[in-house]
């Protein structure tokens, strides 16, 4: 069984940073891309940062430049650091990322369970 489980979220004021992780357990053989997704109230999930397996990144728009996703390959780890927030960035975040299993050695889509980031003064 694989299991993404996140932490860092929290309260933060404007132009604050925070800085979310996204650990995989499990029977892992082998992790594709890991990402971070948001939904915030009302709105649809979106995609704010995904990085490859081999260290290509991509960003949203709204979240360049202020916004980076490191990932440690040996920890199976993924984190997003985010600087200069805004209260648009209030949401849960999701970590996202392509597995493949050692029980199925089939390669799936797994979601964590989401973190709550609010930024207001």
């Amino acid at each position: 069984q694989v299991q993404l489980v996140e932490s860092g979220g929290g309260l933060v004021q404007p132009g604050g940073s925070l800085r979310l992780s996204c650990a995989a357990s499990g029977s892992i053989f082998s992790i594709y891309a890991m990402g971070w997704y948001r939904q915030a109230p009302g709105k649809r999930r979106e995609l704010v940062a995904v990085i490859s397996s081999g260290g290509l990144m991509d960003y949203a728009d709204s979240v360049k430049g202020r916004f980076t996703i490191p990932r440690y390959n040996a920890k199976n780890t993924v984190y997003l650091q985010m600087n200069s927030l805004k209260p648009e960035d209030t949401a849960v975040y999701y970590c996202n990322a392509d597995i493949k299993s050692i029980a199925t050695m089939g390669r799936d889509n797994y979601w964590g369970q989401g973190t709550q980031v609010t930024v207001s003064s």
